[in-house]
């Protein structure tokens, strides 16, 4: 008997499946395959109904043909929007601020009315397709949007110029407007609703408001009853919002559907070009009336916003009246630790622990890409705004400043001594921000100053050159020369002024007829103004200044209203080439003294070295006497700025060991915290 056969029933069931598991596991397989197939077919079929049910809820059937032939037909139909595109063209990040996601455009206006570095293509690309016989009047035509513009009226010339082009343009290729262009601008005095962030909220309001209208389905006023489909009322078009050339291109437009005589073309231009004079007259008419009210209302206005107010608070100022600001100075933090005074210090002699730190005016007349301030003040290139009193001013300013002050008592590594001469204001930098000179009153503000003995250092970015030939006697006088060509110095100093580099010029001849200290202040921006050196040397025989600051600029982190990085900022020794090869250019003058921790250095002329020795320090006791005599005296009592020199001690002197720093302080370095960039 065989074995196998006893182990073994064959005729169990078990072992019939066993033998078979193959086929069985083909049939699962299959089935499930099948089960898979049917659950897409079924859900394909939902989606697609769906599709079908949202898109004839939400848009038109007729939209797709935009994307084919730019051409879509609104006679009779009702206008729904299922979404909002935002495009936004911005140097400094104003416009993207404003951007959430008919097509809507916030574009902002840039140097010279140019679009900015974002929009150049675009609107390159839409100029020329504008002036395209081959793109036509329709290219656009079923295409809806919005354009809001933001820029600043002081440049009236091109104010909002690329939204104005990007409205034009958009409509001349058929596209339908559905609200009135918005122009937001950064003066205060002229902006309609005090503020570019409250021009956008004005306009913002009527644009969602027509988009829930248009999300609504309105229909069109006239249900597409008159002829042609033109309605004049149509609020999409709004021409009485359009500029004149957008009204000369309407006629132009509407005269291509119709047949003209060739020997009429001319009778029609003629027309035409008369009323477009017309009209240009009718419209500098009403801006004359229009510029009448505003300069009416803006005599009522506060130069400090509460949007700048709160700008500025937050960055440490303390703000005084309408227009005028004071802060600490790090430098006078530094010296009350007894950790070393500014350049100031080591240049002048003055004790950076009583210096205090203003403006009164906030507002300037440039927007340098240096400034340190990330253009939070006003600009603008003259008074408009209500002014305070100077002894006011000054009364909150010195209390004010001894407050911050007062917050150091006690503050471990505070010398008492030092606070007890910080609390008695000796020097008044007036280089906060924004240009002081703008001030009207700023020849009293001087002169209450130098009653209450505190010397007066005064930055002006020489744009204002009839205040500095009317400007009284201060201790010191500045003129920022931050390049030394026309193409520079409006690439650096970006100027409101037109005739900006006249000015500059007509400021440093008024530096030279000065009696008083005078300085030329250079800030050497790496790869911006460090290769004209021939250029500064005839700039200082044009002003003759006293004293020649070479200072590298400094790097105040990353901001969208300047491209400058670390990269810009030269090093020390950098600085010491440059100003050597500039002596060399200007035999009158030489390297006197020094201070590597501002990365600066002081070129003096010639006339301040006595015998082997610098006299660039100052005797403030003898200036009080000297300006008090030319008061007392009516102006006839005038002076110069030998009478009141005093001896540079040997530490302070280019070529010394300690390289600028006080031997009686202690220098401090900073390891791995954030840098205070405050300071004069």
């Amino acid at each position: 008997m065989d074995p196998f056969s006893d182990t073994w029933d064959f005729s169990s069931p078990v072992i019939s499946l066993w033998i078979n598991r193959f086929y069985i596991y083909l049939g699962f397989a299959f089935g499930i395959s099948l089960w898979i197939c049917f659950q897409i077919v079924i859900r394909k079929q939902l989606f697609i109904l769906k599709g079908k049910k949202s898109q004839e809820k939400s848009v038109p059937k007729a939209t797709g043909d935009l994307m084919t032939n730019g051409c879509i037909s609104l006679q009779n139909k009702e206008v729904f929007v299922s979404g909002v595109k935002i495009f936004y063209g911005s140097q400094t990040g104003t416009a993207k601020v404003t951007s959430k996601n008919v097509c809507a455009f916030v574009v902002a206006t840039y140097t010279d009315g140019q679009p900015t570095e974002s929009a150049v293509w675009f609107c390159k690309w839409l100029e020329e397709a504008s002036s395209d016989f081959r793109f036509g009047k329709t290219y656009l035509k079923g295409m809806r949007y919005a354009v809001f513009g933001l820029g600043n009226s002081v440049y009236a010339s091109h104010f909002n110029k690329v939204g104005k082009n990007v409205d034009k343009w958009l409509w001349m290729l058929g596209a339908h407007r559905v609200v009135a262009r918005g122009e937001g601008d950064c003066d205060v005095v002229k902006s309609k609703h005090g503020s570019i962030e409250a021009d956008f909220r004005v306009w913002k309001t009527k644009f969602l408001a027509r988009l829930q209208a248009l999300q609504k389905g309105e229909k069109k006023p006239c249900d597409g009853n008159c002829k042609r489909g033109q309605c004049e009322s149509s609020v999409e078009e709004e021409p009485s919002e359009s500029t004149s050339e957008e009204e000369s291109g309407t006629e132009d437009h509407q005269n291509l559907n119709s047949v003209v005589d060739v020997e009429d073309l001319g009778k029609i231009m003629n027309c035409v070009k008369k009323e477009k004079r017309e009209k240009e007259e009718q419209e500098e008419k009403s801006s004359l009336v229009r510029n009448t009210v505003k300069n009416e209302d803006s005599e009522r206005r506060t130069m400090i916003t509460p949007a700048l107010r709160e700008a500025l608070t937050k960055q440490g100022y303390q703000l005084i009246g309408s227009h005028s600001g004071v802060k600490l100075c790090r430098w006078t933090k530094s010296m009350l630790r007894g950790r070393g005074g500014c350049y100031k210090h080591t240049f002048y002699g003055i004790e950076s622990h009583r210096c205090m730190e203003t403006t009164p005016s906030l507002a300037c007349a440039n927007k340098c890409v240096f400034c340190w301030r990330h253009h939070t003040n006003p600009v603008g290139t003259e008074w408009r705004w209500k002014m305070d009193q100077p002894e006011m001013i000054l009364k909150e300013a010195i209390e004010n400043h001894q407050n911050m002050i007062k917050q150091f008592k006690g503050v471990p590594g505070v010398k008492e001594e030092r606070f007890e001469e910080a609390m008695m204001v000796k020097h008044c930098a007036l280089s906060l921000v924004g240009e002081p000179i703008m001030y009207p009153e700023i020849n009293r503000f001087l002169k209450l100053l130098h009653e209450c003995k505190i010397s007066s250092f005064l930055v002006t970015n020489a744009q204002f050159p009839l205040e500095i030939r009317n400007l009284k006697p201060v201790t010191q006088l500045y003129v920022s020369v931050d390049a030394s060509t026309k193409d520079s110095l409006k690439k650096i100093d970006r100027p409101l002024f037109k005739d900006f580099w006249q000015r500059f010029l007509n400021s440093l001849k008024a530096l030279a007829a000065k009696q008083q200290r005078t300085v030329y202040r250079l800030t050497l921006v790496k790869a911006w103004n460090v290769d004209e050196l021939q250029a500064y040397a005839e700039l200082v025989s044009l002003g003759n200044p006293d004293f020649i600051e070479v200072k590298g600029v400094t790097y105040c982190g990353e901001s969208s209203a300047s491209s400058l990085t670390m990269a810009n900022v030269p090093w020390h020794e950098e600085v010491i080439h440059f100003v050597r090869e500039l002596v060399d250019l200007i035999p009158d003058y030489e390297i006197a003294c020094e201070h590597e921790h501002s990365n600066c250095l002081l070129i003096a002329h010639k006339r301040f070295k006595i015998g082997r020795e610098w006299w660039t320090w100052i005797d403030y006791n003898r200036f009080q006497e000297l300006v008090q005599g030319y008061e007392d005296s009516g102006g006839s009592a005038t002076f110069s700025a030998e009478d009141y020199m005093a001896k540079t001690p040997h530490w302070a002197l280019f070529g010394a060991s300690e390289r600028g720093f006080d031997p009686k302080d202690t220098r401090y370095q900073r390891k791995n915290k954030s840098k205070d960039i405050s300071g004069c």
